[in-house]
Formats: structure tokens, C-alpha cells, sequence
């Protein structure tokens, strides 16, 4: 069964996010340490948090991989890609781990 990773990155009065660094640099950084066990990715920005609502996220990202031993093999590899995260933002980001049902 795929399992997926959300990485969510919550907006909080005092937080930014740089978004160019991210999907200039972080966003290869993934792909160089982490692409060969991922089946697909999907980067959402936050723009609204509905009508006339704020955002209250940064960016949702997606990672699908075919199964729980390749999330594992990519989060073994995820070192730098971690460590990478105080370039583009001060937001603390929340995770979901979850299988793949529609």
C-alpha cells in the first residue's frame, strides 16, 4: 500500500518563509537525497485559509512513496534535507505519516 509524508509548515505570529530558497534549493536538496525512493511529490502554498481567511500554512508538501520501506530507505537518507530546513523558514513544521486510500 503507498503510504504518504505531509510535511505542513504552519504560519505563527514571528515565523517566515522564504519561498525562492525553497523550491530553488530545498526542493532538489529532496530530490538528490531522497528522489529515488519517491514515487511523486505535490507542493501546495498556502493563499487563502478560505473566503476572505488568511492563510494559516505556508506550504503543504506531499510525498508519496510506493510503500512503508521506501518512506523508511527516504527518511534514512533525509539528514540533509533536515538540516536544510533553517534556510528557508523559523516555522516549526508538523508531520503526517498516512496510507494512501484515495
Amino acid at each position: 500500500m503507498s503510504v504518504s509524508l505531509q510535511v505542513i509548515y504552519p504560519i505563527k505570529d514571528g515565523t517566515t518563509f522564504n519561498y525562492d530558497y525553497y523550491v530553488e534549493t530545498h526542493l532538489p536538496l529532496v530530490g538528490e537525497h531522497m528522489g529515488k525512493y519517491i514515487q511523486s511529490t505535490l507542493v501546495t502554498k498556502g493563499v487563502a485559509g478560505g473566503p476572505n481567511v488568511p492563510p494559516g500554512i505556508y506550504a503543504i508538501a506531499t510525498i508519496v512513496f510506493a510503500d512503508k520501506q521506501a518512506m523508511d530507505a527516504a527518511l534514512g537518507a533525509a539528514g540533509p534535507v533536515l538540516a536544510d530546513i533553517p534556510n528557508f523558514t523559523n516555522s516549526e513544521p508538523q508531520m503526517l505519516i498516512g496510507d494512501v486510500i484515495g
